[in-house]
């Protein structure tokens, strides 16, 4: 594992920082997830966008089952060391398990959440099953 890319990173009591994956044309936010340190230390040394699921307690890499994989074209580090930007090129357009470009497809209007983004894909087309990630 190359530890330079972990110098100046905090990673939270559980070892954990976390992660923003921005569309490295538009700058739209795509999504938002955590890295561990071998994530990001494998992020470094692949130039493909690697995450930690808190939920399946599990490291994986973006579109191992989607196949919507995300090539980091730059890798960035807040000044507080706690929080990563990627600017990344979004295979198929698409970064949200859901099947939209984008994790952030709701908008907060008249009192309420409103879905504003289209699904690109069906998710079981995607996965196979509804319920993807």
């Amino acid at each position: 594992m190359d530890e330079a890319v972990l110098q100046g990173v905090k990673f939270d009591g559980n070892g954990l920082v976390c992660a923003v994956a921005q569309d490295w044309r538009s700058k739209r936010v795509l999504m938002v997830a955590w890295m561990n340190a071998e994530a990001l230390a494998q992020t470094a040394a692949t130039g493909y966008a690697h995450y930690y699921s808190r939920s399946r307690r599990r490291q994986w890499m973006k579109g191992e089952a989607s196949g919507h994989t995300q090539r980091v074209r730059e890798l960035r580090l807040d000044c507080d060391g706690d929080a990563v930007v990627m600017l990344v090129e979004q295979n198929g357009g698409i970064a949200c398990h859901t099947g939209r470009e984008s994790c952030f497809y709701q908008v907060w209007r008249d009192g309420g959440w409103h879905t504003a983004d289209p699904v690109l894909k069906d998710e079981a087309e995607i996965y196979g099953h509804s319920g993807g990630k």
